[in-house]
């Protein structure tokens, strides 16, 4: 079936002019003459029935259909423009990646392993944005999403299969400082580990997002807190590790979001007992058919990601 699709010379005079309410200046932009501009813009407009432009004394201006095919045309040019210069950099080999990610995952936990991605596999090339909730892959560039919940939000993302990476476990992290002002009754014990009661007079902080975080912690640990939802309250934990680091209160963090403020002593485990929720981390990607494979790009970053996440789970 032949695909209802316009010119690639037509859209690019379009975006153009639509971006600067000019033809005399689209012209100028893509070394074109004004009247080639203009031919291009009224075969597209015949080609999809609709006015995009009016015309006025003064010039041309969108019409309300043109202003919204503009945007959708300007993102289709732009991610063509951008898989061009992917596939020429990498010669048909490997190439780009496009990965939609939760923030903090993103940035304390895959960014730091990249570069190891980058030694073995450096025909492959990971581009990140922010992505917290579930979308439908066919309206967007991403390729994968490395997606942050329970199994149940998974399974009702449509369209998708999902790879279970790890589970998430939190346990209360603050500031030497603060534990150690938490057990000046106990000298010579100042940065030890405390238990969970000790954890309850202390000023916590807590996750906006999860705001029975701490009572569910406290539950667990069979240790009655009157003021488990009491705290300043902070959206992501990537401001939790700031807050606790400075000081501010006992925050509930999973460790491998904040290795490297233990590993610097900016923060410690104030009580080593973990809570795993029903949060886990995922790897999604749009659902193939049977007989389909994924890009090579996806497949090696699949396979690279599993075996990281392999290592990183307790034995």
């Amino acid at each position: 079936m032949r695909r209802a699709l316009p010119s690639t010379q037509a859209l690019a005079c379009f975006e153009s002019a639509a971006r600067h309410i000019s033809y005399t200046r689209a012209a100028q932009e893509l070394s074109l003459t004004q009247s080639a501009v203009s031919r291009q813009i009224i075969a597209l407009e015949e080609f999809l029935g609709v006015q995009l432009f009016r015309r006025t004394r003064h010039g041309v201006l969108l019409t309300e259909a043109g202003t919204q095919y503009a945007q959708q045309v300007s993102r289709w040019l732009h991610g063509l423009e951008r898989d061009t210069l992917d596939i020429m950099a990498h010669q048909g080999e490997g190439g780009p990646l496009n990965l939609a990610a939760v923030p903090t995952f993103a940035t304390r936990w895959l960014l730091p392993r990249l570069p190891q991605l980058a030694r073995e596999h450096p025909e492959v090339t990971v581009h990140i944005d922010v992505q917290t909730r579930p979308f439908l892959f066919a309206d967007t560039v991403f390729d994968a999403a490395l997606y942050a919940g329970t199994p149940e939000q998974v399974a009702r993302w449509p369209g998708v299969q999902a790879q279970w990476l790890m589970d998430e476990e939190v346990v209360p992290v603050c500031s030497p400082q603060l534990l150690a002002t938490a057990q000046a009754r106990e000298p010579g014990r100042a940065w030890l580990p405390v238990g969970a009661d000790i954890v309850a007079r202390m000023p916590l902080l807590q996750q906006s997002t999860r705001p029975y975080g701490w009572q569910q912690w406290f539950d667990a640990m069979g240790v009655a807190a009157p003021r488990a939802l009491d705290g300043m309250r902070l959206e992501l934990f990537s401001m939790l590790a700031v807050a606790a680091s400075q000081g501010l209160g006992v925050a509930l963090m999973p460790p491998m979001l904040i290795e490297q403020e233990l590993a610097r002593g900016d923060l410690i485990i104030a009580c080593p007992q973990p809570l795993r929720g029903n949060r886990a981390y995922y790897l999604v990607t749009p659902a193939l058919a049977p007989d389909a494979q994924p890009a090579p790009a996806l497949r090696v970053f699949s396979s690279w990601l599993q075996q990281r996440a392999r290592e990183h789970r307790p034995a």
